[in-house]
């Protein structure tokens, strides 16, 4: 800086005729950082002595010559002004980090994390401008966006000339992505939730490599879900610690809106209380979710176990999510079935369940209520289900 300001020193000196006394010039840096950019400011100042009032800038000088050497003076400390100026830019473009070989010229990784960043320069600018946009955290699953609503406007038809009250979801396992039919209030489970009480029993006993049933409780749980045996159910209702256990699984399975029944042996009620439990298809996909992969809360083997049991059910109850499924496709399934209000009128129907197969990999939870019969709900889900089934495709 001060070779700089040596020739316009020696120029003002050699016009005047006197010295003229240059001082130091002092960049102060001011940093400041702003959500991962800096922002670089500086500022000059001069110290020196102000001339008295009546006394010239050089001693011996005469006093006609002092309008021209005053402009002189004037020249020169504009001179060293600029010089300063260019210096002290230099001095803040000399503080920018240096790039290492090879690196690019972009912004640096804080930068680049930065949500607001305080007048980032030109250089910033266009290299943000060009780099590719970073993904969304919840960026469309591969192939999601290109699959069709598996309900779509034809269901949407159907169901509108239907009797009762249809909740759907549907979550298909190679993309990751959900659809919904219906809005209401969570309904009773019926004997859907046989799923609930098999999972809670083997998450309790559950350890290693085993399901960790002992043979009496696995001769239940058979008849439970093959044959939704009552007895069988309440049996392990009580096994596994009724409402407070189940609940307690729920929540550490995901599910959100499901209340377990408060009675097993409820006042003005002919059947188990516990098909009061009531849920919602979305809670329902969480718990089927629990079987078809990588679970915490549930062994491999206990997995394994469940599935088999829902692929096994009586040639009877093979209806429901089912609905237009051909054979060869694997279908593992629980369904419900409960009149609410005597068996002439409105029945709960509801089916849940996994169907892989003929290039289709999805979980359906389907509840109805408000069917004039039970052969009216199954006819509605197994409609609605081949709706499903074929787009799916």
């Amino acid at each position: 800086m001060f070779a700089e300001l040596a020739g316009p020193a020696r120029i003002a000196a050699a016009i005047t005729g006197c010295p003229l006394r240059i001082h130091r010039w002092h960049p102060r840096r001011q940093w400041a950082s702003y959500a991962g950019s800096v922002v670089r400011t500086s500022a000059s100042g001069a110290k020196g002595k102000h001339a008295g009032s009546g006394r010239s800038g050089c001693s011996g000088a005469q006093p006609r010559r002092a309008p021209i050497r005053v402009v002189l003076v004037a020249l020169g400390a504009c001179a060293v002004i600029a010089a300063g100026t260019v210096a002290g830019l230099a001095a803040t473009g000399s503080g920018s980090q240096a790039h290492a070989p090879g690196a690019t010229n972009g912004p640096s990784a804080d930068a680049r994390l930065s949500v607001t960043s305080l007048a980032p320069s030109a250089r910033a600018r266009s290299a943000q401008a060009h780099s590719p946009a970073a993904p969304s955290p919840r960026a469309t699953p591969a192939g999601a966006a290109s699959r069709r609503d598996p309900f779509g406007a034809a269901a949407a038809s159907y169901l509108a000339g239907r009797a009762g009250t249809v909740l759907a979801a549907v979550y298909d396992l190679r993309s990751g992505r959900t659809w919904h039919l219906g809005q209401g209030q969570p309904q009773a489970e019926a004997s859907i939730v046989k799923l609930d009480v098999l999972e809670t029993l083997l998450a309790e006993r559950g350890q290693g490599g085993g399901t960790g049933l002992s043979a009496s409780e696995r001769t239940l749980a058979e008849q439970m879900i093959e044959d939704s045996d009552n007895d069988a159910a309440t049996s392990l209702w009580y096994a596994v610690g009724g409402a407070a256990r189940i609940r307690s699984f729920n929540a550490r399975a995901g599910l959100t809106r499901t209340a377990p029944s408060s009675c097993v042996v409820c006042p003005g009620f002919a059947w188990p209380g516990w098909g009061l439990t009531t849920t919602t298809p979305e809670d329902q996909i969480a718990l089927l979710r629990q079987l078809v992969t990588p679970s915490s809360l549930l062994t491999g083997a206990a997995r394994e176990y469940a599935l088999s049991l829902m692929r096994d059910v009586t040639p009877s109850q093979r209806w429901g999510v089912s609905g237009g499924v051909p054979a060869q496709v694997s279908v593992a399934l629980k369904n419900g079935w409960l009149p609410l209000r005597g068996a002439a009128s409105d029945w709960q129907i509801n089916s849940v369940g996994w169907v892989s197969g003929g290039g289709r990999d999805y979980l359906m939870a389907v509840l109805t209520t408000g069917n004039p019969s039970e052969q009216y709900g199954i006819d509605t889900i197994d409609r609605l289900a081949a709706m499903v089934w074929h787009r799916m495709g």
